[in-house]
């Protein structure tokens, strides 16, 4: 989530590459974000090769808010 808030979007390779977890590990994940309505997930084509393209949603954005402000309080 903390990625996909700082770009406007991003490919399943790059999260892989900057998360470092398993093509399989981040599908799960970012089916679990899909469902939950946190993120958005498109999927085409780049010339023959699969392309899936993923980015946050309002819903999404304001529930990683909502979780940052939590962790704030419980620091403090």
């Amino acid at each position: 989530m903390s990625l996909l808030i700082s770009v406007e979007e991003a490919e399943f390779t790059f999260l892989k590459e900057k998360t470092e977890s398993t093509a399989g590990n981040l599908s799960v994940q970012l089916d679990k974000l899909e469902k939950a309505g946190y993120i958005e997930i498109e999927k085409s084509f780049r010339g023959k090769r699969p392309l899936t393209t993923c980015k946050i949603t309002q819903v999404g954005l304001k529930a990683f808010e909502a979780y940052v402000e939590n962790l704030r309080n419980y620091i403090e």
